[in-house]
This record gives C-alpha cells, structure tokens and sequence, in this order.
C-alpha cells in the first residue's frame, strides 16, 4: 500500500446499477420490550388517579354545601341554585382567594394558576419532577377556590395532581426524564378521563397538548392508564356521558356552512377571553401590593359577578346541560355569556387555582345557545355543541381534543363532520390571529419557548450515504507522522484532504486499525523529529456509522460521543472505511426541508390551444 493511499469517488460511467438499499435493520418505530415495564406502572398510577378525581370532586361537594348551604354533603352542587344571602355570595369566594394566596406563599407558589401550564413546565423544563407538597395542596387549593364559588372547573388541578401522582411514582425508580414523563402524563390524563368519563379526549390531549412526541413508548402506557382509570371511574362516578343528549339532527349544506361561522365568532371569543385573562394578569402585577393578595381581590370580581348571574359560580355542570339540552332562557344565556367569561379571565389572571375546561364548556355553549336564536334549528342543542368544541380548540389550540370531547360528554356522534368544521375553523382563527394560548402564553412569560407543531424529522429520511464523503484519505499505520502531514497537502491548498481533519488509519491489509486527527498529527509533527511512527499516535474512534443509518441516527451518536465527524464504515465489514460524514453534511436534511417548505414551483401547466389564422384571414384583418 501507498504512504497515503485515498479511497476515491467512482466515476459515474463506470458505477455499477446501484443496489437497493437494505434498510430491513430500521422499522416504522423504535420502541423496545421496556414499553411493558413502563406500561405495567402506569396501569396502578391510572387506578390511583381515578380515586384522587372522585375525591377531590367529593371534596368540592363538602365545601360548597358548607359555604352555601351549611350542611355536611359531598355531592355537586351549583352555588347559585338557591337565593342565597348576598354577602354570602359576594364575600365567599373573597375569602376562597385569601386562604389559596396563604397556601401559595407559605406553602407552594406552583398551585397558583389552573394546572395545565404548571404540568407542561414541569415536563418540559423540570425533568418531569414535581414536588410532593404539590401534590397535596394543588387539589386543597382548587377545591376551596371552586367550592367557594369561583368559576374554574377541576380538570386542571385533577391533571395536575394526577400528573404529580405519577411523578412522584416515577421518582422512587431508576427511570428517565422520558420514562418519568410518561408516567406523570399518565396519571394526568388518567384524572381527566375519570373526571369526565373520556377516555378517548384524554388520550387526544395527551397527544396534541402534554407528550410533545407520537412514540408507541409513551402512548402505549398512557392509554393503559387512561383505560384502568376510566374502568375505576364507572362504580363511583357512573359510566353514561355526563352530558346525555339524544336529539335528531337535520343536516343541510346550509348548516354546515353556518358551522364556519359559528367556527369563526368561537376562535375570536377565544382570542377575547385569551387575552382578557392575561391582561388582568398584567394589571395586577401592576398593584403595589403582594400577590399572596390578588387571589382575593379576584375573589370580590368572582362575587361582583355571582350578584348579577349566580350560575356563573362554580363548577356549572347543570348549566352546561340546560344549555346543549336546549332548557335555559335566552337572560341566562346572554349572562353566562358576558358573567362567566369576565370573571373566569379576570379572576384566572390573580394566579387562584382552578381549572379551564369546564368554564370553556359552559361559555361555548352560551354562545351556541345565543346563535341558536339566529341560526336554523338543526336539533336541540346543536348550536351549543358546536360552538363548544369550537372555544375548546381556540382556546386549548386542540381541535381534535375539542371534537372529540363533545362527542364523549354527549354521544351526539352523528355530529361528528359539523364538530369538525366547527373546532378546526375556530383553531384557524385562533393560531392565525394570536401567537399562543392561554396554555403556553404563561410559559412564554416565564422567559421559556415550546413549540405544539409535529413534523417527521428530515434527518429520518436520509442516509449517511446520501451526505457522506467519499473522497477519503486513509493513513498507513507504518508511516511517520512527517510523512502523513506531507500527506495532508498545504493548509493554502485548501483541498479535500486538508479539511478532512480526522483521518483512518490501517494496515497492510486496509483494515481500519483506528484514527488520528490533524490537530495530532501537527502537533507531534512540530514538537518532536517527525520520525515518530504513526501508530504512537492513533486511538480507536469514538463513534462509527454505516451508511444505511439514518442522519438522525448519526446525529445520536455525534451528540452521545461528543464529536462532529466520524468514519463510515461498511456494515458486512465494519472495518473497512467506506466515507466520512460530519456535522456539516447533516445540514443538507435540513437544507432539503427548508427547500421543500419555502420554494414553490408549477409542476403541471395548462396551455390552451387555439385554432390556426390561414393567410386569408390575415390579408382580410389587415383590409379591414
């Protein structure tokens, strides 16, 4: 073998019909047997988080019956079902607020809010650890701000509290940060399927809004847990939807064009209540006064409002259900509208704790029953379920979890095409005219950034063939280190072998015995005679690659090792070099997506074809 010997491109004429390539190494995903171990611990934390949502809504129960009716139940109730003394209506959720701003100071600051930001933070910048005082007050705290009257719903401190169940499982295992998160969206989604008898919407949301992935190794748990709990569920909380409705639909293509609009008016009343409840949050971090007090001065808004419409307060399932059963007057509905949305935003932007979904659930359907008077009546509480769905996805940015929580919460499923137009339309509007949600603007506020768009990697579709360098210099472990800088050309020639940088060393044979890099060679080369041999010098490389695997793979092992370049070696004989492929090269995936999403292009054209003029016609058309 030559002191220096390259292994060069071939010439295009002379290549050989190219095989196809063998990827049978690779498959749809990459998930191992793990996923059952993992699967096997969600299966307890689902259970445990079903029996944690029925007592925390048992727990709501006992408080509102002893702040509004003065007596010892734990079964839901509407604070504004009777005619309650008006102090007590004004000043209940005044006190409410001032016991939850004590808590969040002397306790924990993370129950403030309604869950489901505190949930993504602690899975995206925490490690999916929560803490275990959390836990507890988190469900204490929403339970006296919506006990006392406050207008939140429990989804969100249930996904909260189900979400610390599961961390603070995961956190007594040998796990991942991934295998933790798993584990605490499992119990989170586990509380909201127990909560409202949903499975299906709670797996949605897992997906669209808490895993930020599509992988088997979470879904698969995830959906474990999601199943126990909801079988947990049926003995304590039932197993019919919570909000029955079984009216016959009269579908026209006008209805489904009226389905646009209604799309539109739920993403704008999205974006108002988005922006509302952060504007309050910008006005009280403007009050000279501690937080630990804007609870409660959120708390005298709640009251303010329960004066004028007392079914604003609370939970409101019953009002939910008068309103998609088509049983509430035109006042109520024009109330709940205007009540409910103020006092939910501007008393959320106090940092009280309570919930989002059930106070979207309750203001949509005001606002479907108000369209109900304009739009043509296409069944009994069609106009409220559509524009329900319609504010779930413009203010979760969900449209999926929107759909198909109504149907879950009604099995109307034969308003499934109407729900889709509706949801997706109002989630246009939404991402269109508003950078987040109510969800992440809070994160963003905290100096933090997450994207919610999924896409398949680029760096998954190409090979490390496709970008790797062929044009690679190899050393012969007998030379020198003089004669293998003489090898690499003059750093002014700026030639291929020059910006190598990490080059093979083998032996007689062409068998990679390892590597050595330029910067080693140059600084043998200038500290000792250059007569040192070039074997003193070589290490094993820290990472090698085939040219099947894909450019994620290869980025895996750069980020693993630590490196930006390494060998390609051939997979039947793993040690001959075939290429090297660096950090650069993997740019080109990315170049490739970049291409694909901003250069446009016409592949078909249509020309029409006209009739030929005969010279005739031209000598008349010039007489003329």
């Amino acid at each position: 073998m030559s002191p220096a010997s390259v292994v060069p491109s071939s010439d295009a004429t002379d290549e050989p019909p190219q095989k196809v390539r063998d990827v049978r190494h690779l498959g749809d995903f990459t998930t191992t047997q793990r996923v059952l171990f993992i699967t096997l611990l969600a299966l307890p934390i689902g259970a445990v988080s079903a029996l944690v949502s029925w007592a925390l809504l048992r727990l709501i129960g006992l408080i509102t019956n002893l702040v509004f009716y003065q007596r010892i139940e734990t079964e839901l109730v509407a604070p504004g079902a009777a005619n309650h003394n008006p102090f007590v209506i004004l000043l209940a959720p005044v006190f409410g607020g001032l016991v939850i701003g004590l808590m969040a100071r002397y306790g924990s600051e993370k129950i403030r809010g309604h869950g489901m930001p505190e949930a993504i933070e602690a899975i995206l910048m925490g490690g999916s650890k929560v803490e275990p005082r959390v836990a507890v007050l988190k469900p204490i705290s929403s339970a006296i701000a919506i006990g006392t009257g406050g207008p939140f719903g429990a989804e969100g401190p249930i996904i909260m509290t189900g979400g610390a169940m599961g961390s603070l499982f995961a956190q007594f295992l040998h796990l991942t940060a991934d295998e933790r998160k798993t584990l605490l969206v499992a119990g989170a989604t586990a509380g909201m399927a127990a909560t409202f008898n949903t499975p299906f919407a709670a797996l949605m949301l897992a997906v669209e809004l808490l895993l930020f992935e599509w992988r088997p190794r979470s879904l698969i748990p995830v959906a474990g847990a999601v199943c126990v709990a909801t079988v947990v569920r049926m003995p304590l909380l039932g197993s019919g939807p919570l909000f029955p409705v079984h009216a016959v639909l009269h579908l026209t293509p006008t209805s489904y064009g009226l389905c646009v609009v209604s799309g539109v008016i739920s993403g704008l009343l999205a974006i108002f209540a988005t922006g509302l409840v952060y504007a309050s949050e910008d006005a009280f971090r403007r009050l000279p006064i501690h937080w630990m007090w804007w609870p409660a001065i959120g708390g005298l808004i709640i009251g303010i409002g329960g004066l004028f419409v007392p079914q604003a307060l609370g939970v409101g399932y019953n009002v939910i259900g008068a309103e998609l059963t088509g049983s509430i007057s035109l006042g109520l509905v024009a109330g709940i509208l205007i009540v409910k949305t103020l006092i939910w935003s501007l008393s959320l932007g106090s940092g009280t704790s309570g919930g989002v979904l059930a106070p979207m659930f309750m203001i949509g359907g005001a606002l479907g029953a108000l369209e109900a008077q304009v739009f043509p009546d296409v069944g009994t509480g069609f106009w409220a379920l559509i524009a329900l769905a319609g504010v779930l996805g413009g203010v979760m940015r969900s449209p999926f979890t929107g759909v198909v929580f109504a149907l879950e919460l009604t099995h109307q499923f034969d308003a499934i095409l109407p729900l889709i137009i509706g949801a997706t339309t109002a989630f246009a509007v939404s991402v269109l005219l508003l950078k987040r949600s109510v969800l992440t603007e809070k994160i963003a506020r905290r100096g933090y950034h997450l994207t919610r768009e999924y896409d398949v990697d680029p760096l998954e579709v190409l090979f490390a063939g496709e970008v790797m360098s062929d044009d690679v210099l190899e050393l012969d472990m007998d030379l020198t280190v003089s004669d293998a800088v003489d090898a690499l050309g003059s750093p002014m020639d700026g030639g291929a072998a020059w910006r190598q940088r990490l080059y093979p060393v083998v032996d007689s044979d062409g068998t990679l015995a390892g590597v050595v890099t330029r910067k080693a060679l140059f600084t043998a080369n200038t500290e000792g005679d250059g007569t040192t041999p070039l074997s003193a010098l070589i290490r094993e490389p820290r990472a090698t690659t085939h040219p099947d695997q894909t450019l994620k793979h290869v980025a895996g092992l750069m980020a693993v090792a630590e490196v930006n370049r390494m060998p390609v070696v051939d997979r039947d004989d793993p040690h001959r070099v075939v290429g090297m492929v660096t950090l650069t090269q993997l740019l080109a995936a990315r170049q490739r997506d970049q291409q694909e999403a901003r250069e446009r292009e016409r592949v078909f054209r249509v020309r029409l074809a006209r009739p030929t003029r005969s010279h005739d016609d031209d000598q008349q058309a010039l007489t003329q």
